[in-house]
């Protein structure tokens, strides 16, 4: 790896005047050590900022306005959580899916949201003898878009077409969260719709999430977290499906579901939500929504079997 600074930051002013375009924000560190190792980012960070050393910023709170999480909450902390596992369920159960057990006991929630997209292309370190100039490093092409794009997005790829890694953001998603980040110009609240990119989020320069919010749920709300993948135990998803449904009198109040590994952000399945409205939820009108949920998908040359995953999975989703 070549040479880096490193600081360790005391507080949050600190970090973020440290920041900046030659920096990298390290919390559990577990996406960093691959991009340094392999040389993966075009301008090499040349100070490496800790903000492990932040304290205060691991936490779980539950109050009458919902749930806050400090943004250096571990994700095996937050899987074993009492109060997330019993009212934010789907939570957990994305916590959980997330890698190894290693993995989770050092990565964060706020890491895990701001993680670096996991393309091949991209991804493809100059020690193999090649190296790709994309279009998310500045270039001018999307190589994902005439090569291997078995795993690439389905949906809302324009200019590129990777698709956002992050279990979190899908569940949060449709727990319509709010992420809290400060930076120079102060403190500001994004929701979680607005926080993702096509390259990437909308953390401004020198800006860092400091905590993530949850809205009370709707009474009596059912919650499901499902998550296709190649090899269960440890691998990103090649789709994932989080929903909120909450009924009265038997009917469909209100639907929410989230793709994920579909977009370059965690996708709201606004179509698939509208067709459950006043609906009983049952085999039929799961089915429907399911179909609906493809609906506008633009599959790419290797990755058309997306579509079926996300029927099957809506459908599961809705049914458990």
């Amino acid at each position: 790896m070549n040479p880096l600074k490193h600081v360790n930051a005391r507080t949050i002013e600190e970090a973020i005047s440290a920041a900046g375009v030659k920096a990298l924000v390290i919390a559990g560190g577990t996406d960093c050590l691959s991009l340094f190792k392999n040389r993966i980012l075009p301008n090499s960070p040349k100070v490496l900022v800790n903000i492990k050393t932040i304290p205060g910023l691991a936490y779980i709170m539950e109050s009458g306005d919902g749930l806050r999480i400090g943004a250096l909450t571990r994700l095996s902390n937050l899987a074993a959580s009492a109060v997330v596992r019993e009212k934010y369920g789907l939570l957990a159960e994305a916590a959980q899916s997330v890698a190894s057990p290693q993995i989770r006991n050092m990565g964060t929630i706020g890491g895990n949201l701001c993680q670096d997209t996991r393309c091949w292309y991209y991804r493809c370190s100059p020690f193999t003898g090649r190296s790709y100039f994309c279009s998310r490093k500045g270039g001018r092409l999307c190589f994902a878009v005439k090569g291997d794009n078995r795993y690439h997005a389905i949906f809302g790829g324009r200019g590129c077409f990777a698709v956002c890694p992050s279990d979190l953001a899908v569940a949060l998603a449709a727990l319509e969260a709010e992420i809290a980040v400060q930076g120079p110009a102060g403190r500001r609240t994004i929701p979680i719709r607005d926080f993702f990119t096509i390259s990437g989020n909308s953390l401004q320069p020198n800006e860092l999430v400091t905590e993530i919010r949850i809205p009370p749920l709707p009474e009596g709300a059912s919650q499901t977290f499902l998550k296709f993948r190649l090899r269960k135990a440890i691998d990103f998803a090649i789709v994932s499906v989080a929903s909120v449904i909450a009924s009265e009198g038997g009917l469909c109040r209100e639907a929410r579901i989230a793709l994920g590994a579909v977009a370059p952000y965690p996708l709201r399945a606004v179509a698939a939500e509208s067709a459950l409205a006043g609906q009983v939820v049952n085999a039929e009108t799961a089915a429907l929504a399911a179909q609906a949920a493809v609906v506008g998908a633009t599959p790419l040359g290797m990755n058309a079997y997306k579509i079926e995953i996300v029927k099957a999975l809506v459908k599961k989703a809705l049914l458990l």
